[in-house]
């Protein structure tokens, strides 16, 4: 009998995992991991998922992006310290280790030229099982702290930047997602009471607190501290979107709050709508080619789907699933589920 497949998502701010058996996903799971804060915090996150695996036999392969924390001296740095960290937490077992372009790569074989293909390269696994399973459109993965915007067509990914860098400037990567994501950095003014008032550059509030008082966060994908270390209400969220106005908070006047909400939601989707546009652009697709929505923040995709006329996909219905009823999905943890798929497909 062949081994369940464990797919690692090795994140800056989460660790995720999924787990197939038998071609159909079985679990997948989300643990915080605030990786900037040392590499005890993805033995943390690790062996606490490592703990829902008892008593599976269990191959692994993984991505990161959690090269980039400023943890480490260098991304290449960062690729070595995960994989030797996984390699200690998984001892026994067969790792494989995504490197892009070139596929998987045993733990074992992996020397410092593999390094640059190593790091950050989630989103090309997540493309490309969608590009094998949807052939053509666009996949977009909104998450916690990024976009990612990619092209498909005929089974491939049309991808114009490779890392991090060369994402930005094509904008295939937006540093913004539904969390993380300061609200500072997503606008800089915005409408209150009929006016337009400039926002105030302080981290005083997140996305996060936009999307609790807008009712769009799921409590599940909920997983990080927020701005003042205070509750994840709707109150407490709509206090720290009115001090970034320099005002003081009444519950009374949360429908003042909601409304200023939404125009900060409304700004933040505009940006990443632009961007699928110039996806779009680069290539004639048929009208009738779906935006492929991932990632916790994908109630996005599926209003830019509808604004730009086009149908939209969710990337969960492209797989088989076993589970059901779970409060975290494999749209959730897209580049998870499709590392445990490309491995398994080998």
């Amino acid at each position: 009998m062949r081994n369940n497949i464990v797919g690692w998502d090795i994140g800056g701010a989460h660790v995720k995992a999924a787990v197939i058996s038998a071609g159909k996903i079985i679990a997948v799971y989300q643990q915080p991991c605030p990786l900037w804060k040392g590499l005890v915090q993805l033995q943390l996150a690790v062996d606490s998922i490592k703990q829902e695996l008892a008593g599976l036999t269990c191959r692994h392969a993984l991505t990161m992006t959690g090269e980039l924390v400023d943890l480490f001296d260098s991304r290449d740095h960062g690729v070595q310290q995960i994989i030797l960290t996984m390699t200690e937490l998984l001892p026994g077992a067969e790792l494989l280790v995504f490197a892009g372009l070139e596929g998987f790569l045993k733990a074992s074989q992996i020397e410092a030229r593999h390094y640059p293909l190593i790091a950050s390269a989630n989103w090309l696994a997540s493309a490309s099982l969608a590009a094998q399973t949807t052939g053509k459109g666009l996949f977009v993965d909104c998450g916690s702290t990024t976009t990612d915007i990619l092209l498909l067509n005929n089974g491939q990914v049309l991808a114009e930047g490779y890392t991090d860098y060369q994402r930005l400037v094509s904008e295939e990567l937006i540093y913004s997602g539904v969390v993380r994501t300061a609200v500072m950095a997503v606008a800089h003014t915005a409408l209150d009471q009929g006016k337009k008032i400039g926002l105030m550059a302080e981290y005083f509030a997140t996305m996060a607190d936009v999307y609790r008082v807008t009712g769009e966060l799921n409590d599940a994908h909920d997983q990080t501290d927020t701005a003042d270390g205070a509750e994840k209400t709707v109150l407490a969220s709509g206090r720290r979107l009115s001090r970034m106005i320099g005002c003081d908070f009444y519950a009374d006047e949360l429908p003042r709050w909601q409304l200023f909400a939404e125009n900060i939601r409304a700004q933040q989707l505009q940006k990443i709508q632009r961007a699928c546009e110039t996806r779009l652009a680069q290539q004639a697709l048929s009208v009738n080619s779906p935006l492929v929505g991932a990632g916790i923040g994908r109630f996005l995709v599926k209003q830019i789907a509808f604004n730009l006329g086009r149908p939209y996909l969710d990337f969960s219905d492209l797989l088989p699933v076993a589970l059901t009823g779970a409060a975290i999905t494999a749209a959730d943890c897209a580049p998870a589920v499709a590392i445990a798929y490309l491995a398994e497909r080998g």
